[in-house]
């Protein structure tokens, strides 16, 4: 790989609780990769905007507000629509783990749950990228 891996992390809605994303944004900063945080009230549209400018391999979701079931969703269309195949969508938060698999089904990557190590996140999007992009 010729750059770091650039990972877009994001705030979804009216989920104005960020610690948990300012944490993964510095572990990934830490662990090498180049980290683009969009700040709170994000809107899908947004996002993927933000990832599409800042030519990112992944985008992050940190969501508590118990809507990753529209919001995952909206992000991974949006995605689709815009020929983005090979950037990976993840994210974690108050997840229950039948949505969890529902949303990996329709293409969203592993989801973490509060208290995951940071270091299987860095792992899981290091692994992702290296087997899906090409540089």
């Amino acid at each position: 790989m010729n750059r770091p891996i650039r990972v877009l992390v994001a705030k979804v809605g009216l989920d104005g609780h960020d610690r948990g994303a300012k944490i993964i944004a510095t572990a990934l900063r830490d662990a090498g990769m180049e980290v683009i945080y969009t700040g709170l009230r994000q809107t899908p549209e947004m996002v993927v905007n933000a990832a599409l400018q800042e030519d990112v391999d992944a985008i992050g979701v940190s969501i508590l507000s118990g809507a990753h079931m529209t919001v995952f969703p909206r992000i991974k269309s949006l995605m689709d629509e815009k020929g983005m195949h090979d950037v990976l969508l993840t994210g974690g938060g108050i997840i229950p783990d039948d949505d969890s698999k529902t949303l990996q089904d329709m293409g969203v990557g592993k989801l973490f749950q509060p208290g995951t190590n940071t270091h299987d996140i860095a792992d899981f999007i290091s692994a992702w990228v290296k087997e899906h992009r090409s540089f």
